[in-house]
Formats: C-alpha cells, structure tokens, sequence
C-alpha cells in the first residue's frame, strides 16, 4: 500500500480479512473465455457505449437488498444493451455466490466478471468466468500482482486489474496488465470523485482497455467518462436501482458528444435503425431519459 494513502476504510478493511480467510477451488479451472475488447467493439459498432452492468444484491455501502432472481436480471440487462456483465461472487458484504456467476454465465453470451476480492492463486480456481478482477492496493507489490496476473492468464481467463492513483497504474502496467481499471472511489475514505479517472486515464496506454469504475449515475456522467477516454464503463447501484433493462439501455445509448481524444476508445456514432442502445425508458415506467436514476447518487464500492 502506498505510504501516501489513507488507510483503507473499516468496511474495506472487512472486505479484504474475509478474502484472506475464503477457501479457493479444489482443482484448477481451464477457461475459454469470450473476449471483452471484442465485446466493447460490438457494441461501439451498434452505437452504444460500452457498458458492464453489474448483478449486486447488496453492498456494505448501500442500504437495503435486491431479491430478483439474478438470472433473470442479468438477461434482463443484456436485452438492455449490456456488452458484459459483473457477477458477485463475495459471500460475506454482497451477498454474491460462485453459484450465481455460474449459472448468470450458462444464461448469457456476454462476457462475465467475475467481481470479488481474490489476493491468492488458489481462489482463482472457486469458477469459471470470462474476466477475473484483480485490486493493486489488495496484494503486495507489483509481484504478487504480476504472479496472480500470470496465474489467471494461464487459466485462460482475462483479467481487469482496478487502480486508483496513477501509481497504481504503473504497478499495474509494470505486472502486464492488458485492462486497466480506475475506480473513481477512494479505497481509504470511500468518497467517490469522477475527475479520479479524469486526472489518472492519460497514464494509461492507448493499447490498455480502460475502463471507468464508480461513481457513474447519470448520461452525463457517461459521456464525461468517454471524453476522458474510457473504453467501457463497469456501473453497479445505478442499473440494479430500478429498471435494470431500462437503465442499462438509457447509459449504453448515451452516445451524443461521447467523444474521447485522438486514440481513445469510445466516439459518437449514428445507432443503426433499430438499435436498443439509443432506445429510453418508456414515460409509463417513470424513467424516460435521465429522470429516475440521474438523481440518484451511487453509493457501491465499485
């Protein structure tokens, strides 16, 4: 951890001792997974933005539960334009499950996340998944990192490896990391800042995926994100808060002056007739546009 950071906040704290203490898989998984930078490029061609949706029951930093069946909300989030999906897998703070992720994948046939907090190579092998999450303030330098990078890439998954400060990209980068993610929340004090991947994006090179983590609740906070140069954007409270179809349609087709610099990822498109991705919320369901959770502010972790 950097000496210059706060010291994490007490709910990550939890976090991370429970993913010290959780038993990994029994036998080593091989995987074939579906390819994410393809899948950010599909829906680049289609006209939309690029959007990870994620399936949360819950969080340490939101009240309340969502009891839908997970299923059903993630084919639900890919008939609303989701170019891949976050699954929780942590038990003990989100009330995620290996099951969940299991069964979340056999239904879909876009890519999937797995989303918790793995700091040793046998936790790798507790599923299969498309995408693995890997935190640099979680493990200890950048060799530990570049050792689970391997071990993940070995196995055939992919692996997103989230950083925060511009340090942390460089231990990222330095591991090998392929895709990068800046989580706009601060792990020490868990406020969240967009201007975090604003000030820490230009770090990254333009042959890394970028993508931005937290704190996205509005179409205008999409847009401010492909203007700083994200290639996809990973959004968790404001798809599960509501209409999850419906959300994931109103971010994915927030094109309009989503345009980022020269060599980055995400322009504005013309949507082929009939794409989902420009289509808004029915005024019958209350959320035309950007008039349910545009004004809601994101509280999750990630």
């Amino acid at each position: 951890m950097d000496a210059n950071e706060d010291p994490l906040a007490p709910e990550v704290r939890s976090i991370l001792a429970s993913a010290r203490e959780r038993e990994g898989g029994d036998e080593r998984v091989s995987v074939s997974p579906r390819s994410l930078p393809a899948a950010f490029d599909a829906a680049r061609a289609a006209g939309r933005v690029p959007v990870i949706a994620e399936v949360k029951p819950t969080s340490p930093t939101t009240e309340g539960t969502r009891t839908d069946d997970p299923v059903e909300l993630a084919e639900r989030m890919v008939a609303g334009g989701a170019a891949a999906l976050s699954v929780l897998t942590e038990p003990d703070h989100f009330g995620g499950s290996t099951e969940t992720l299991r069964r979340v994948r056999e239904a879909v046939d876009v890519p999937v996340l797995r989303k918790d907090f793995v700091v040793r190579e046998d936790q790798l092998d507790a599923v299969d998944a498309d995408v693995i999450l890997l935190i640099v303030r979680f493990l200890d330098g950048v060799e530990e990192l570049s050792d689970l990078l391997v071990a993940a890439e070995d196995r055939g998954f992919q692996v997103l490896v989230e950083a925060h400060t511009e340090r942390e990209v460089e231990a990222a980068l330095e591991a090998g990391a392929s895709i990068v993610g800046i989580n706009n929340r601060d792990l020490g004090r868990l406020e969240v800042d967009l201007s975090t991947f604003e000030s820490v994006a230009p770090a990254v090179p333009d042959d890394v995926t970028l993508i931005a983590e937290s704190g996205v609740t509005t179409t205008d906070d999409v847009r401010r994100m492909c203007a700083a140069g994200a290639d996809g954007l990973l959004i968790g409270s404001a798809i599960m808060d509501g209409d999850v179809e419906g959300n994931v349609r109103r971010f994915s087709g927030a094109t309009d002056d989503a345009v980022t610099p020269d060599g980055g990822a995400v322009r504005a498109t013309t949507p082929d007739e009939g794409s989902t991705g420009t289509d808004r919320v029915p005024d019958s369901e209350g959320t035309s546009d950007d008039t349910q959770t545009d004004e809601t502010a994101s509280t999750d972790t990630t």
